[in-house]
């Protein structure tokens, strides 16, 4: 079995960035920071920053983050979504309401031309996210 996850890098703010999707998503969340790992931390004011974390929700999604240490090159993110869809309207709707706490809408999540429901927004950790309710079939 193979999965494919969104890994989402933070300058220095992944811990609230997966606490807050943990909020949302709800699911187990794992955090390590550099100062877990003997010899990971060049600079001894970022051992409390997060090497890795791994959210899985109860609906199986596996999201992970981790910051960037002052050592490696930081881009913010840009170009991609992170997408979450099915069939579920009101989990999807809570989806929404949670993700856009604090961010910044840039399509409402309402009807689009070829049904459901559809919306895209940028969070207030600057990640993108598109939320769809597929267009019922029949």
């Amino acid at each position: 079995m193979l999965s494919l996850n969104p890994y989402l890098s933070f300058k220095d703010n992944a811990r609230d960035a997966i606490e807050f999707y943990q909020s949302v998503f709800g699911g187990d969340l794992q955090i390590s920071t550099f100062g877990d790992f003997e010899g990971m931390v060049q600079d001894p004011a970022e051992k409390d920053l997060v090497m890795h974390s791994q959210l899985t929700s109860p609906d199986g999604f596996v999201l992970m983050a981790s910051d960037t240490p002052s050592s490696m090159p930081y881009r913010e993110p840009g170009g991609s979504s992170v997408s979450v869809s099915g069939e579920d309207e009101a989990k999807l709707q809570g989806f929404w309401d949670g993700l856009s706490e604090g961010g910044t809408v840039t399509m409402p999540y309402d009807t689009p031309p070829w049904g459901g429901r559809f919306g895209m927004l940028r969070d207030k950790f600057g990640i993108d996210w598109m939320v769809a309710l597929n267009a019922a079939q029949g």
